[in-house]
């Protein structure tokens, strides 16, 4: 019987993770199947149990439950336990063990896919929410310069700047002060793209052909944000379709041991339209 994974999550209907997955498992010859698990806002834990229970292996999970899901585990990675979030579980020996593979899929995107070297660039990190907290300490591992948080709400872009101050140069903003700053990379951490608005980000936060990232993927690789952007001049725009391949290909790798090949799964996505 092949082995059992999932996404979990609320929504999850939408997600691309069973046709990456199943793609991953064709590539490397793995007998494992990947299915969509939606979950009750305040059921959480009674599918997670369920799923255990019937066999299953590994979850990835997705919004609302990344925090829920690391407060559930025996062991959690120390990236996840900055993140204060996972977004893989692995179940064996009766444990539930925690990853968050988000942060290192944002920089295999930009390294790899985008070839965008990370050292010294000046970072301005839009939203102060989970997806913001995964990538925080990756990009200060990959030596940025400085990274600015900014968020409508600064008392929650401040306490970034405390918590993760203490491993690198790392400053709060509200969106108001950022005028007269201008940046190398500027990272979309915000759902605004999902209502095809763009966080209130003056223009002149953009430097002259810097790298504009948004972590939300868009049917044709396109949002609100990056056209915002290539008007201000950015020289490089991203959607995060290659994120979500690259963080699922960490997950499949701490599963099977095994690493897949992503370009072509994000070739197949990219010309399906995703």
């Amino acid at each position: 019987m092949p082995d059992r994974y999932a996404v979990i999550g609320n929504p999850v209907s939408h997600s691309k993770s069973p046709q990456i997955h199943a793609e991953f498992a064709r590539q490397t010859g793995q007998d494992m199947v990947y299915v969509r698990l939606p979950a009750p806002i305040h059921g959480f834990r009674a599918e997670l149990d369920r799923f255990i229970a019937h066999g299953g292996r590994g979850l990835n999970v997705t919004v609302p439950f990344k925090q829920e899901a690391a407060a559930l585990c025996q062991t959690v990675s120390e990236r996840g336990k900055f993140a204060q979030a996972v977004n893989t579980l692995t179940f064996s020996d009766g444990k539930i063990s925690g990853e968050n593979t988000d942060g290192a899929g944002l920089l295999r995107d930009l390294e790899k896919n985008l070839n965008v070297g990370l050292h010294g660039r000046r970072v301005l990190l839009l939203g102060a929410g989970g997806a913001a907290r995964g990538v925080m300490m990756p990009l200060i591992a990959h030596g940025v310069r400085m990274i600015v948080v900014a968020n409508r709400d600064v008392a929650k872009a401040q306490a970034f700047e405390e918590r993760f101050g203490l491993f690198g140069n790392v400053r709060a903003r509200a969106y108001d002060d950022l005028a007269g700053s201008a940046y190398d990379l500027v990272i979309n951490a915000t759902s605004a793209s999902l209502q095809g608005s763009v966080p209130p980000v003056p223009t002149s936060a953009f430097a002259q052909d810097c790298v504009a990232y948004d972590m939300v993927y868009a049917a044709d690789g396109q949002t609100a944000f990056l056209s915002m952007a290539r008007e201000c001049g950015a020289g490089i725009t991203s959607d995060g379709l290659g994120m979500l391949v690259e963080q699922a290909a960490e997950s499949f790798f701490l599963w099977r041991g095994v690493r897949p090949d992503t370009a072509p799964v994000l070739a197949m996505l990219r010309s399906a339209g995703a």
